[in-house]
């Protein structure tokens, strides 16, 4: 069956104006009194780090786009122009919001709570005096004014630094200078000496406004105001013309923070005059222009939600479950010689990939072991096992993603440390990020060479993997893990990659098979036989899987989509897509797990993975959707962790017909449903569970791979 691809642009919701949309279900948990206040402020500071990302880079490139007179709108059909005007509209109406909530609710209520932002003007004079000192020893030395005159140019402003233009006078002449605030320096000053319990700040750049005199001696200063540049940040690398791939995008790294300014915070108490000055310097026009109220940057904020001695404050603490199946002494090779095993991250402690990992590097019986590293943390315990396996004499390989956004600095660095421990470090392929998540563990048990895998839909980072809820599935099941071995000596090697029948991997053929699935839940309804898909992934943007998910909806299929971010289909368009409901959910972790359910005329077909339903993801991303076999494991995912999200009533919204709104479901008085609490209370029951037994007759083990796999 071919899908409809005449679907009309008003069918389609603009992909930017979508994700706006998202950073405001963001700001909402900011706003609900329901959230612990620390959190509040976090979702705040998260608000704003999101907006940032999406300057640098959507913004970024659709002002390229305007620059270059292009005009090739998406199925929307907006254009650069139009899209750029409504960017800005709704970006207004977000700062708006976000500083609003923050001077009369969140601040008020901090105060409350003895967590005090102060005036300098308004302090005592003795804490004015302990700031005057702090300034002179800590700051003045460290900072350096910056004159603008005929013979000082315009200085080139770093990204996202924290900026005060002083308006001097001297022998009558107006002038300027600026000050570029180094990153060494903490944006907020906590003052000494509080009585229990509370605490007290200053933010660093009222600070150096206050004492801007100090570093233009003998000018006059008529008024300081704090601003902050956002830059075009994306990376520019034609992979078949970098002869050498790192060192071409080290270089890269460096123009970062001095790409093209594409948006200009400044202070709103700073004068017209002043605001023009900088746009004109910048080239910069009004649009583009952000007046906010100080902190400029709230994400600066974020320090304050981790006080420790506020528990009252914040989200109760958590901490995660041992899976039953790994709990206590368990071999985890001898487990997964009988069984699958499903991780589901937070709630499942991430240290069992990690064990597995450090295991494997002093298991003697391990012969090889191969993973993908798209994000991991700055100290990651993996890669030191990594290290630790390839000192023992194992056969390592690892794909780093070298391309992976604001980690390429870090991705680098481990790749080099890697190279130098004898690790195999390989870049992945040419035009194409590798997004998948795999690890790979060849072992000579009794029986014989067997294939130990983890797949899964998050990061390797155990510091993300207790913020994001991901799902991960370790498997020596051989049809399973074959076509992982496969797939690694496709990525590494010469070989070209051939479609195997249990995994799903993008570039090659995922695109078609999700279509081909999806075609067929549309033959199932026009047969008249019953016909469901459940999909939850981060972004829906494909709008080849739009149109099949349309088609799907008028044959009868009933589609439930739970979408975190971006959703570029419309639910409930009359004659369009009357079954499908969208919904969200924004709570204490992050939504990042993929799952995809096709009912298949009661033969269920479950998988989960890295990718989500768009182009980049089907198209330009080498990404894994990996079948769930194990019987037990499908019925827990699809009778319980589903249904759990689905029936989340407390911090669900179900996306409208224009897709640019959403809504809570109204309080009927019924049970309050939080899919996150659920799965927190199913850890907490885990953690209690009696240790499993894996000691069962060798008929149940799971067979190892026939030697042409090996």
């Amino acid at each position: 069956m071919q899908t409809d691809t005449t679907y009309l642009p008003e069918h389609f919701t603009n992909r930017e104006l979508s994700w706006l949309q998202f950073n405001s279900r963001v700001l909402a948990e900011a706003k609900d009194p329901r959230n612990p206040l620390l959190e509040r402020v976090k979702f705040l500071c998260i608000t704003s780090s999101n907006l940032d990302e999406f300057f640098e880079i959507r913004v970024a490139g659709i002002k390229q786009l305007i620059e270059s007179n292009s005009n090739d709108p998406g199925p929307d059909e907006l254009g650069a122009q139009e899209t750029f005007n409504r960017i800005h509209q709704r970006v207004r109406e977000i700062i708006g919001g976000q500083d609003e909530l923050w001077l009369e609710t969140l601040k008020p209520e901090l105060e409350r709570n003895g967590i005090w932002f102060h005036d300098i003007a308004s302090l005592p004079a003795e804490r004015q005096r302990w700031l005057e000192e702090y300034f002179v020893k800590e700051c003045h030395p460290v900072l350096t004014p910056l004159a603008i005159d005929p013979s000082h140019p315009f200085p080139q402003l770093l990204n996202k630094s924290l900026n005060i233009i002083v308006i001097l006078e001297k022998a009558d002449e107006a002038r300027y200078g600026i000050v570029q605030v180094p990153r060494v320096l903490s944006r907020l000053i906590a003052l000494p000496d509080n009585p229990d319990g509370e605490y007290h700040f200053v933010y660093l750049s009222k600070l150096i406004s206050t004492h801007a005199d100090k570093l233009f001696p003998g000018l006059t200063v008529h008024g300081a105001y704090a601003f902050r540049i956002t830059r075009n940040s994306d990376l520019y690398i034609d992979d078949e013309e970098a002869s050498n791939l790192l060192r071409t995008i080290e270089e890269e790294l460096r123009k970062r923070n001095r790409g093209n300014a594409v948006r200009l915070e400044i202070s709103n108490q700073c004068p017209e005059l002043v605001r023009q000055f900088l746009l004109e310097k910048l080239k910069l026009g009004k649009d583009d222009l952000y007046p906010v109220c100080e902190p400029i940057n709230f994400l600066r904020l974020m320090p304050v939600t981790e006080i420790s001695a506020k528990p009252a404050l914040r989200f109760k603490a958590f901490s995660p479950a041992i899976a039953a199946p790994l709990q206590g002494d368990a071999d985890i090779f001898e487990v997964l010689r009988h069984q699958d095993v499903l991780l589901h991250h937070p709630y499942h402690n991430f240290s069992s990939i990690v064990e597995f990992v450090e295991t494997s590097a002093v298991d003697p019986s391990v012969l090889a072991i191969k993973m993908t590293l798209y994000r991991t943390s700055g100290d990651s315990p993996l890669i030191k096992a990594l290290i630790h396996a390839a000192n023992n004499g194992k056969q390592v390989t690892v794909m780093v993603e070298i391309k992976a956004r604001f980690d390429e600095a870090n991705n680098i660095a481990w790749a080099r440390r890697m190279e130098d421990a004898g690790i195999h470090v390989v870049y992945g392929l040419v035009g194409l990020k590798t997004h998948c998540k795999l690890l790979f563990i060849a072992r000579r048990d009794v029986d014989g060479i067997r294939h130990y895998a983890h797949l899964g839909t998050g990061n390797y980072h155990p510091r993300t993997a207790r913020l994001y809820t991901d799902l991960g599935l370790l498997t020596t099941r051989p049809e399973i893990t074959g076509e992982v071995a496969a797939l690694f000596n496709a990525l590494t090697g010469m070989s070209e990659y051939t479609s195997g029948k249990k995994l799903l991997v993008a570039p090659f053929d995922m695109d078609d098979r999700f279509l081909e699935k999806i075609h067929r839940e549309t033959a199932h309804a026009d047969s008249g036989r019953p016909a469901f898909i459940f999909a939850k992934m981060n972004a829906l943007v494909d709008p080849e899987i739009i149109a099949a998910l349309y088609d799907a909806s008028r044959a009868g299929v009933k589609a439930r989509l739970l979408v975190r971010g971006i959703c570029c289909l419309k639910p409930g368009l009359p004659n369009v897509s009357e079954n499908i409901e969208v919904r969200s959910i924004v709570d204490q972790f992050l939504e990042h797990s993929r799952i995809f359910h096709f009912h298949n005329n009661a033969d269920d077909e479950l998988y989960l993975g890295s990718a989500d339903w768009m182009p980049r993801n089907l198209h330009r991303r080498v990404e894994v959707v990996f079948p769930v076999e194990c019987g037990k494991i499908k019925q827990h995912i699809i009778q319980n962790i589903i249904p759990a999200y689905w029936q989340d009533n407390t911090k669900a919204r179900h996306l409208q017909p224009d897709g640019l709104s959403d809504a809570r479901p109204a309080d009927d008085g019924g049970e309050r449903i939080r899919a996150q609490a659920v799965f927190m209370r199913a850890a907490e029951k885990e953690k209690h569970l009696a240790p499993v037994n894996v000691q069962k007759p060798a008929s149940e083990l799971i067979p190892p791979p026939a030697p042409d796999q090996t």
